[in-house]
């Protein structure tokens, strides 16, 4: 008997036996079930962080609609802790948040800041960003405000499956609702 037909035997006595054959499959499977449900959890965990972050936003700037008296830097800081609170933010410094009042102008159709303010690691918006808005925000009656939230968060995937950190960014605006417009002061 030649050493061939002896290894081909042992091949064919290899191939035929079944002992064992579920394990070897779950060593297989298991990890790649396992990533894949981790993935499918960061993929569930960054959308539900954006439907979030744009329902703080919406809440921030309904919030300032309603709004009287003018407001200051601490009104400000509690909208940032706001911010922190919905977003469950553990630091502060991933989290920003813009606000800019808004005024339309009918002749030039053109918008013009009244005033921005920010909390966090963002620039205050310049004339030139409000002006840039154009395609952002509507057509509105001649001399109407409107004011602008941006919220800035950095996110941070839970698992390391593919999906990169990213900065969740919304761009909120609401019409004031008590006053014709909603003031700083400092």
């Amino acid at each position: 008997m030649s050493l061939l037909s002896s290894f081909k035997r042992a091949m064919l006595r290899f191939n035929r036996d079944e002992e064992g054959s579920i394990a070897v499959e779950a060593v297989i499977i298991l990890p790649m079930l396992f990533w894949t449900y981790l993935a499918l959890f960061s993929t569930f965990h960054s959308y539900r962080t954006y439907a979030i972050n744009q329902k703080a936003a919406y809440t921030i700037a309904d919030m300032i609609s309603r709004e009287t008296n003018p407001i200051d830097n601490d009104y400000l800081d509690g909208t940032k802790a706001l911010l922190r609170y919905l977003v469950n933010s553990h630091s502060s410094s991933d989290i920003a948040v813009r606000v800019t009042l808004v005024k339309y102008d009918a002749a030039t159709k053109s918008y013009q800041r009244d005033w921005s303010q920010k909390k966090g690691d963002v620039s205050v918006a310049s004339a030139s960003d409000v002006a840039g808005w154009n395609t952002r925000l509507p057509e509105m009656p001649d001399n109407q405000r409107v004011i602008v939230v941006e919220t800035f968060y950095d996110y941070d995937p839970p698992f390391n499956t593919g999906l990169e950190d990213r900065n969740v960014y919304n761009f909120v605006f609401t019409k004031p609702r008590y006053a014709p417009q909603v003031l700083w002061t400092s």
